[in-house]
């Protein structure tokens, strides 16, 4: 089971595929709030309804100096197909080797249809500009996560 973040941690730093093959880095964010969001699978429903409210409110997040970066285990070609699929503007990037879904507590064991299994643990972590954790949330809801956040947020 990996550590969870708490407030103040330093953010594990970060480069992965996008859906385009393309390297993304925490540290191109540099300067700016980042919503790193941390989600099982492309293709299903809760992950596509979480990843759409995330598109939806994007621009809104933007104007109040926020990125967002959704993080799966799925190869850059599946989150291709996503995004193509739901029309999706957020940035989302592939994990495959599950390393940054562990440097960040997002990966482990958790409850599912009361069983106990290891995998995902649906997340968000918000990134300040100097790339400190601001908040670690975990185990949080598909669905209406992102009004949440918001609201929480002040956006």
């Amino acid at each position: 089971m990996s550590e969870r973040l708490t407030p103040g941690d330093t953010a594990p730093a970060f480069t992965l595929p996008d859906a385009d093959g393309n390297r993304i880095s925490l540290a191109d964010h540099k300067g700016r709030k980042v919503i790193v969001y941390f989600y099982p699978a492309a293709l299903t429903p809760g992950c596509t309804k979480q990843a759409c409210d995330f598109t939806d409110n994007l621009d809104l997040l933007a104007d109040a100096g926020y990125d967002v970066i959704g993080v799966s285990p799925d190869k850059p070609e599946k989150l291709a197909k996503f995004r193509e699929k739901e029309n999706l503007r957020v940035t989302l990037v592939g994990d495959p080797e599950k390393k940054v879904l562990e440097a960040y507590g997002a990966f482990g064991e958790k409850k599912l249809y009361g069983k106990t299994v290891t995998g995902v643990i649906r997340s968000t972590v918000i990134v300040d500009e100097q790339g400190k954790v601001e908040r670690a949330l975990y185990n949080v809801k598909a669905t209406g996560h992102v009004a949440k956040i918001i609201k929480d947020l002040g956006v």
